[in-house]
Formats: C-alpha cells, sequence, structure tokens
C-alpha cells in the first residue's frame, strides 16, 4: 500500500498508512480453514532437496516451484489449483484448475511454463511430496523437458514457503472473507482475473515492490545495457 502511494506522488511512510489504516479499521483477511492437498506416495522414488529453503533465483527460467491449493465452491465441492512459481521473480509461469487432484493437474500447469519461458531445459522444479508429483508419469514429464526435480522434507511446509505464502495470498484476497466463490465458472474467472494482476500489477516486497513483469522487465534492459 505505501509504494503504491509512493508511486502516485504521495509523501508517506508504512507507519503513518498504518495508522490510517487502523483508523478505518482496514485490515487483511484472514483465511479459516484448510484442506489437506499434500497426499504422499509411498511408493514414489526418492528425490533430494536442491533448494535448501533457498527460493532466490540470479535469472528467469532457473529455478521454479510448484504447488496445489484447494479452492472452495458452494455445497461443500472444490476446485484445485495448481501454479508453478518462477523464484526469480515470484512470476506465476504456470498454472491450472480442475475437479480433481490428478497428476495431470499439475502436469498441465508445468506445461503452461514451458509456453511461458519458451523452454525449461536446465531448470530445477521444486515441490512437496505430493503423489502427483512423485508419480512416474510427472517424473517422465520432466525428463522429457529436461527439468530436474528436487523436493523438501515429508510434511514440512517451511521447504515449500514461497509457494504456500502465494496461495494464502491468492485465497484471502479473492475470497476476502467469504466461505466459496460460489459456482465453478465464478471461481474460474476470478483466480483468473487475480493471477493476470498478479503478474502484471500486484507488488511484491521481494521485488523491491514491483510487480514481476515489470521486476523481469527491468532485468532485461539492465542485460540490455550491459551487452
Amino acid at each position: 500500500m505505501t509504494a503504491e502511494l509512493r508511486e502516485k506522488g504521495h509523501r508517506v511512510n508504512e507507519k503513518r498508512v498504518a495508522r490510517i489504516m487502523r483508523t478505518f479499521s482496514i485490515a487483511g483477511v484472514r483465511l479459516r480453514r484448510r484442506v489437506r492437498t499434500t497426499l504422499p506416495d509411498p511408493a514414489s522414488e526418492q528425490v533430494a532437496d536442491l533448494f535448501g529453503r533457498d527460493f532466490t533465483a540470479t535469472e528467469p527460467g532457473r529455478k521454479l516451484m510448484g504447488d496445489i491449493t484447494y479452492l472452495p465452491l458452494q455445497g461443500g465441492k472444490f476446485l484445485y489449483l495448481a501454479t508453478v512459481l518462477d523464484c526469480f521473480s515470484r512470476k506465476i509461469v504456470g498454472w491450472s484448475i480442475a475437479d480433481h487432484m490428478r497428476t495431470d493437474l499439475v502436469a498441465d500447469a508445468l506445461r503452461m511454463a514451458v509456453l511461458t519461458r519458451g523452454s525449461l531445459v536446465g531448470a530445477v522444479f521444486h515441490s512437496d511430496h505430493g503423489a502427483q508429483y512423485g508419480s512416474r508419469a510427472y517424473a517422465g514429464l520432466c525428463d522429457q523437458l529436461e527439468v530436474t526435480r528436487s523436493m523438501g522434507a515429508v510434511g514440512t511446509s517451511a521447504d515449500n514457503a514461497a509457494c504456500e505464502s502465494f496461495h494464502a495470498s491468492l485465497k484471502r484476497e479473492t475470497l476476502q472473507g467469504a466461505h466459496d466463490y460460489g459456482d465453478a465458472a465464478t471461481c474460474r474467472r476470478t483466480v483468473f482475473a487475480w493471477l493476470t494482476r498478479y503478474n502484471t500489477r500486484r507488488r511484491h516486497s521481494t521485488n523491491g515492490h514491483l510487480s514481476p513483469d515489470e521486476y523481469e522487465r527491468r532485468h532485461t534492459a539492465k542485460l540490455t545495457l550491459a551487452a
């Protein structure tokens, strides 16, 4: 909020913004419940943790993270969202929504990431131990794309903290305290609009309060000037 006001020409600091927000009872919204989406497959092969909780990258397309989150609908139903986050700018380069959590869900998100980046050859993709990411089909897709898999410890959300934080922000800002998104079509439209805004306009503290797209644009401009 402070960065947005400063860009519009207002001379404010974070303390003043916080004070005004308190005066008008403006505060963030907290989610109420969680649905378990990480279901480990005991038969899956062991995959090393190549991140070590280092969620930074020096250039786009080198270090990626993935996760699944639930999207509550009316009547107690759910859709599921799989995302692929680029550690360099926190940009969502791939995503997929479905009414299931089969391997196709995460595979479609990774395929979209390939289309977004042009290629992921040599990239490292980090995830939790969900059965979808540990499946033979997903391992085969990563081999085909020349992407190296990485996994954190079982049952440790901190090893996938950047994705956990992203999904929490998405649902907090789209649900705004509501119990669900309504019907499936409304949910898909709402999430698509938020993801688009997130990449193009939403400021991220990790990027110096720049949006992912703007952060990458400035990075590219620096490389061009250096060349």
